[in-house]
This record gives C-alpha cells, structure tokens and sequence, in this order.
C-alpha cells in the first residue's frame, strides 16, 4: 500500500492515542478488583473475541511467513499489555508512558543509523533522568514499576516492527490475528492470578468499555494507519503519548504531576519527536 501523511492516517494516530489512555486510566479503577494481571485478560480475552467477531479472519488464512510474524506481533502485543499495566498499578500513567515511549524511540533511531539522533537519545536519558527520586521536589518511584515501564517500551518497540510486516493484511486481519495471539497468552495468567473474580459483572463491563477504547479500536486505528504513514511520521506522532496519558490520569484519575516531572515528559517527548523528524532526512 502506498505511504501517505494526509491528515486521515494522523487522525486516526492522534484518535488512537486519546482512546487508548482513557481506556488505560479507567482501567486503573479495576485494579483493585482483579489486579493488574486480570485487568490485562477482560482486555485482551474480550477485544479478541470483539475482533474476531467483527472480522472473522479465518475466512481468508495469513501466509506462512505472515502467520510467523503475526505470532510475534500477538505475543508482544500481550507483553506490552501485561508490562505496562503493572507499571500503572505502581507508578502514575503519564510517568510509565514517557519510560515506555522509549521504545518507538529506540526504533526510531535504529531505523536511521544517523550520529546526530545520538542527541535525541541522550535528550530522553535525560528527562527519564529527571524523573528519578535523587531530586527535590520529585517524588520517589517505585523500582519495580520502572522495570515493567522499561519491559513495556521493549515490547512496544517489537509491536511497531512486526506490525508494520503485517499492515498489509487487509481488513483488519491482523488486529484480529494478533488479538488472538495475545488473549492465549495473558488469559491464563490473568485467570492463575484473578480465578472466578474475573467474571464479576462490574469487571466484566467495566473490561468491555477498557477492550472497545484500550484495544479493538484503537490498535485498529494503529494498524491502519501503520500501513499508510512512514515509520518516521508514525514515530512523531506516538512521541505525544506521555502527554495524553498523563493529561487522561489527572482528567479520570486525579494524578498530579510535579513541575520537574512534567519538565522530563516534555523533554522525552522533544526526543522522540526530534528524533523520527529528523531519521529521514539527508545528512
């Protein structure tokens, strides 16, 4: 399919992007219920059957070459998931966004193979510099939320590769395909975790309104737009997820962010954004 950046693929970006963190802040809300590992299952267990339902993939099988890659998308896809809920569970949203949005950064730059993106990466050490408890004023984080922030910049970084191999795949095909794939592996671990409490109505409904807004339309989106944009425009757009995401937490949540943490989102924002402009450009 031929590349484009017409405002209808950044459209659906920034559409996805706004979807995708107030599934994530209302999220939060079931934490208590199920825990971040049975809130990641209702997701994903529940998109994949919205997916499937809608698209019904099987009428037309991926390649063998694609079934492949669609595998790992799945897998990374549920990762992701799985990763940077337990980061929200321990750490404020907007704060686990600017660690995991390292990830598209980190493509980025490897896709560009450039000196000059040496300064983007070092501009985002920085900020997540910034966001470590060793200044005044900034409070301190939890480590373990950290590692799942950075576990889930990895996996989104693996998401933007293999699902790029696979936006060809029309109708949606691989949205359902890697929904499957990422509901058989964090299923099980939301059910060893949450059991019979998953199927609690309250979790059930509250899991449907987070897997229509977290996952079956915004990757939809993701993935339409993935086949249409760029690796590098894809790469200033996401760079804005830190700042949906900490405005969602402090809309639904009510989490407040110090100046000195709202300064280093910033500047990981700078740094992705930075980074995918410039990836493209002659040297």
């Amino acid at each position: 399919m031929r590349e484009s950046t017409g405002p209808g693929p950044i459209l659906a970006i920034l559409a996805s992007m706004v979807s995708v963190n107030a599934g994530a802040a209302w999220a939060k809300h079931l934490f208590p219920l199920v825990g971040a590992q049975g809130v990641t299952a209702v997701r994903v267990g529940l998109a994949a059957i919205i997916m499937l339902a809608i698209v019904r993939p099987w009428r037309t099988l991926p390649a063998r070459a694609d079934a492949r890659n669609l595998l790992v998308y799945g897998l990374m896809l549920g990762c992701m998931n799985l990763l940077i809920y337990a980061a929200f569970a321990r750490i404020p949203i907007g704060v686990a966004v600017a660690i995991e949005v390292v990830g598209p950064l980190g493509v980025v730059v490897l896709s560009s193979r450039r000196a000059r993106d040496i300064g983007w990466v070092l501009l985002a050490a920085f900020g997540l510099w910034l966001l470590a408890p060793v200044h005044d004023g900034v409070p301190p984080l939890d480590p373990l939320g950290v590692l799942y922030a950075l576990g889930a910049a990895f996996c989104w970084a693996m998401y933007i590769v293999f699902g790029k191999r696979v936006s060809g795949l029309g109708g949606g095909q691989a949205v359902a395909w890697g929904m499957l794939a990422a509901a058989l592996f964090t299923v099980p671990v939301g059910v060893a975790h949450a059991g019979g409490a998953l199927l609690d109505s309250s979790v059930l409904i509250g899991g449907l309104a987070v897997a229509v807004l977290s996952s079956a339309l915004p990757y939809s989106l993701e993935m339409a737009a993935l086949a249409r944009l760029p690796r590098r425009v894809f790469g200033i757009l996401v760079s804005a997820g830190p700042a949906f995401a900490a405005l969602a937490g402090f809309i639904v949540l009510g989490e407040l962010l110090t100046t000195m943490q709202w300064l280093a989102i910033a500047l990981v924002i700078v740094a992705c954004g930075g980074a995918a402009a410039t990836a493209t450009r002659p040297a």
